[in-house]
């Protein structure tokens, strides 16, 4: 049975304001929302690999979530760690922004502790939730001892972290050396110009990075959609994908790229995760054969559906159609 890992944090949010609410809300956050996309969108005949490190305060809650999730095997790759689980508090200030503040925080994973999981693998997909899942030496460890498509949402690598735990945007050092390490890279739209300052085009800088090794930069575009930047080396099939024994970043020859429009006009709801949830659904897409342009619609879809949702618990059934709310 082919197996996808997804590597990230499960977060406990306290969310404010959200929907103009008084009371705040909490819920599982951070990972949760790709692990329940990943859920509804695999394979047939795939299993999910969730390789999470979850508090001790928080265990039982975590292991309910994630073993309602059909096809999930939490026997390999979920550590309960001694340290209090993430958790993050939210304040939206409007629909698209928001503050964070963080505390608590799990052990950043080591090779030594991945390397045993890494074999059982034939696809991985890691969401930087925290931004402190593991540092570059990791990734590019990880990305030595698999010859298998990686697909990297960035984000938390973005964020810088005060010591009252307040969250803020920063550079994103060695960036180069970060893209090196996955087939397939995902970032929002301010992201992209943090990458791209000394470019001063996103799209020109998206064209000059992807290549041999980085075949794909996906921009999410909010309630706008979301846009591509492919290499030619970007091919269906991602299980196909085989890597040289040196790394590089080579400007493409001839790059291909789009947007995606949202399958709706915008709609009133919460944001909360659809990043996430657009990018495990279009990474399974992958993997179950579409084309990137028909795994990108179905990722447009999931996302606008789980703006229609609140939180993670559940989401894998509406994401389905089989609950609303």
């Amino acid at each position: 049975m082919p197996t996808l890992g997804v590597l990230g944090t499960m977060v406990w949010d306290r969310i404010h304001a959200r929907d103009g609410r008084a009371l705040p809300v909490e819920e599982w956050g951070g990972i949760s929302y790709a692990c329940a996309a990943a859920a509804a969108a695999r394979p047939a005949a795939w299993s999910v690999v969730p390789i999470i490190k979850v508090g001790r305060d928080l265990e039982e809650q975590a292991f309910r979530f994630l073993r309602a999730l059909p096809g999930f095997d939490t026997d390999r790759g979920v550590r309960v760690v001694a340290e209090p689980n993430n958790r993050v508090e939210l304040r939206y200030q409007d629909s698209n922004r928001r503050c964070e503040r963080m505390s608590g925080g799990v052990p950043a994973w080591t090779f030594a502790e991945l390397e045993p999981i890494l074999p059982c693998l034939d696809a991985l997909y890691i969401n930087f939730i925290s931004g402190f899942e593991f540092g570059l030496d990791v990734a590019k460890q990880v990305r030595a001892a698999l010859d298998v498509p990686i697909w990297a949402d960035l984000h938390s690598l973005f964020l810088g972290i005060d010591a009252a735990g307040w969250r803020s945007h920063r550079p994103l050092e060695s960036w180069r050396e970060w893209l090196q390490c996955f087939d397939v890279v995902q970032v929002n739209e301010e992201e992209a110009g943090i990458l791209a300052e000394a470019w001063g085009d996103p799209w020109r800088f998206a064209a000059d990075v992807v290549g041999h090794d980085l075949r794909l930069l996906v921009i999410t575009l909010g309630a706008r959609g979301a846009a591509y930047v492919a290499s030619p080396e970007f091919g269906a099939g991602p299980l196909s994908w085989r890597r040289d024994a040196t790394p590089t970043i080579a400007p493409a020859a001839a790059t291909r790229s789009a947007k995606f429009e949202p399958p709706t006009g915008p709609v009133d709801g919460d944001p909360t995760g659809c990043g996430d949830v657009w990018g495990a659904t279009c990474m399974c897409a992958l993997l179950a054969g579409d084309s990137l342009e028909g795994a990108a619609q179905r990722a447009m879809i999931a996302a606008d559906r789980n703006v229609r949702f609140r939180g993670a618990t559940g989401l894998y059934q509406h994401l389905l159609g089989r609950i609303t709310t």
